[in-house]
């Protein structure tokens, strides 16, 4: 029942942005690192590189406990049902950061295969 649950949250209606987004604002790298692919791309604050799902969680981590992020706010999403990106606004440790988010369909389901987070 469960699995049946998880296979059919992620139909063509699911806004795959809303748990992502939610986890961005919460600065939860363990929960945002689930939406992770296996390798992505990932740049926070212009240091950009390629990275293992655990490498970009550590990332992300380091990140957030640096810059408590207060508000993530999702300005606008575009996309195909197999490919989907969002732009955003991170509101973390006293600044304001532009985030991208580039997921795709991986299997049954999105993935995350860039995240950008970049100062304003």
């Amino acid at each position: 029942m469960l699995l049946c649950g998880r296979l059919s949250a992620q139909t063509a209606e699911f806004d795959v942005f809303i748990p992502i987004g939610k986890y961005m604002a919460q600065g939860d790298a363990d929960k945002l690192s689930a939406w992770f692919d296996d390798n992505l791309e990932i740049a926070v604050v212009s240091q950009a590189s390629s990275a293992s799902k655990a490498q970009a969680r550590q990332i992300l981590r380091t990140f957030f406990e640096s810059n408590s992020p207060r508000s993530f706010d999702i300005s606008h999403t575009a996309g195909k049902d197999n490919m989907k990106y969002a732009l955003g606004t991170l509101k973390a440790g006293g600044e304001s950061y532009s985030v991208t988010i580039f997921v795709s369909h991986k299997g049954k389901f999105f993935k995350i295969q860039q995240l950008k987070i970049e100062s304003q």
